[in-house]
């Protein structure tokens, strides 16, 4: 097995093309330091290596192409260049690089589409989100007039089309035509579009009564091109509307309570057994639908635990997840587990080490149904090593050179900072030294005047103590003084007389 392994290793390739499309960076660049074209194009798929690297994904590859210097604006005999060839792949690695590498990224074709439209059209959001990241203009139109949301609608890619919304495309950017998206959605019979540009709409009849320039609207373009569905769903929407009943609410207060984010009436009308969990209104909808619909998450969960059956498909063929997907509530999505297609514009955000490999079809992210190139996991942290030593030894290589140019007299923008930073830092240290003298002063003031108080409360406390001992004293003589004529009081006392009188002798001469 090691024997094959490092047979495999050891090929030899033709040209820098093949060595490009089996993500070899390593005999890349021994071909160039040979003499092979590093803008060289290839006779039969007239690409660039470039344009190979974006076609196949071999991110490592195209960054040593893009750091040496390789065109990104040769273009193909369609006009398309490398930016053009990753938003059709779906290859968002790719886009990211050439952005980082200032690659532009809203240039034309021969028919005027940037690589927004052709992500568009293509329905590779991941990519078309990595574009317009990169300050592309959202309104930006081909030689037909078209906006990214029309290539969207047109083609039926509802993920690409609610994130060119949310990032602020209208459903009212007509074509030279003076076609809006949801003519060209009905056009192709692309429902899921349609009710979703509805939806998006400051009202349906925004949208269903726009006219072109031949004065056809929506209906009469699905009309024209057989588009039996939408004319239906047309049909039956503008039926409803004209024949709304008052009555319906009264009918269906499950369906009301879900469609408002009601819970605990919900709960009530449910659990009482009054409403069937999977009640249907006269649209053949569930409570489900209106909760998934309206993005009332903690509605829908509970209805998901109570054992709701959320297959079950409206007048129009949706579940609760297609409701959900047409008005964009990407958390209900998510909980009803439609989170794994195309659809969805939401990004993993979870981090990977060095050891760990993110989930991605080869080096570069492919968003795309083609699985583009297949890399090992010991290729990849190869390719991770030897981009680590391409930054230490560019850190290192920027370290001589700065040293180099200051020993010239020169003096870069960080040394500018970093003086600035030091002077910053010897006012505030000279601010901080001169409060801190206004602090010791006030502290010896204090300390002094606390001296003084501490010296009148010693003479507050002596004086206390001599006036206790006086008053002691005086208690002692007065209590003396008590005990003194209570005991005069007793001596002074005299018996009464009890015999009756005395007895007096005289005697007479």
């Amino acid at each position: 097995m090691g024997t094959v392994a490092k047979r495999k290793q050891e090929v030899n390739y033709s040209s820098i093309h093949e060595a490009i499309r089996h993500g070899n960076v390593i005999q890349l660049e021994n071909m160039v330091k040979n003499g092979a074209g590093i803008n060289e194009v290839d006779p039969e798929s007239k690409f660039t290596p470039i344009h190979t690297a974006c076609y196949v994904g071999a991110l490592e590859c195209l960054h040593w192409l893009l750091w040496h210097g390789a065109d990104t604006t040769d273009v193909t005999p369609r006009g398309w260049t490398a930016a053009h060839i990753a938003a059709i792949r779906g290859q968002d690695a790719c886009v990211q690089a050439l952005a980082n590498n200032s690659a532009n990224l809203s240039c034309k074709d021969d028919r005027g589409s940037a690589p927004i439209h052709l992500s568009a059209s293509h329905g590779h959001s991941f990519t078309l989100q990595s574009i317009l990241r990169s300050g592309v203009d959202v309104a930006a139109a081909d030689f037909n007039g078209w906006l990214a949301t029309h290539c969207a609608a047109f083609h039926g890619r509802l993920g690409c089309l609610q994130m060119l919304c949310k990032w602020g495309s209208s459903v009212d950017d007509v074509d030279n035509c003076g076609n809006s998206p949801a003519h060209l959605a009905a056009q192709e019979g692309q429902l899921p579009c349609l009710k979703f540009l509805i939806s998006n709409a400051p009202s349906s009849d925004h949208v269903l009564s726009a006219r072109n320039d031949q004065g056809e609207t929506p209906k009469d373009l699905a009309n024209r091109y057989y588009k039996k569905s939408v004319v239906e769903f047309i049909d039956n929407f503008e039926y409803e509307k004209e024949h709304a009943e008052d009555e319906e609410n009264l009918a269906f207060p499950a369906h009301v309570a879900a469609y408002k984010g009601d819970l605990y009436t919900l709960k009530t009308l449910i659990e009482q057994g009054i409403i069937n969990i999977n009640e249907r209104d006269e649209k053949m909808s569930t409570p489900s639908h209106k909760a998934a619909g309206q993005g009332y998450v903690e509605v829908l969960q509970w209805l998901v635990e109570m054992g709701a059956n959320m297959e079950i498909q409206n007048s129009s063929g949706e579940t609760p997840c297609d409701v959900a997907k047409r008005f964009a509530q990407l958390a209900c999505v998510k909980l009803l587990g439609g989170d794994d297609g195309e659809d969805l514009d939401e990004t993993d955000s979870n981090q990977f080490s060095d050891d760990e490999d993110p989930p991605l079809m080869g080096l570069a992210g492919d968003s795309s149904d083609s699985p583009g190139l297949q890399v090992s996991v010991k290729s990849k942290k190869a390719s991770r090593g030897r981009a680590l030593k391409k930054v230490e030894n560019l850190e290192r290589l920027l370290r001589i050179a700065k040293d180099n140019y200051r020993q010239l007299g020169g003096e870069l923008p960080e040394d500018r900072k970093k003086l600035r930073e030091e002077r910053e830092n010897d006012r505030h240290i000279k601010e901080l030294e001169v409060q801190l003298e206004y602090e010791r002063v006030r502290r010896e003031t204090l300390e002094a005047e606390l001296d003084e108080f501490r010296a009148e409360t010693s003479h507050l406390n002596l004086k206390i103590n001599e006036l206790s001992g006086a008053l002691k004293q005086t208690k002692a003589a007065l209590e003396e003084m008590n005990t003194d004529k209570t005991r005069k009081k007793k001596k002074i006392k005299k018996k009464k007389d009890l015999s009756g009188g005395t007895f007096v002798r005289r005697t007479f001469n």
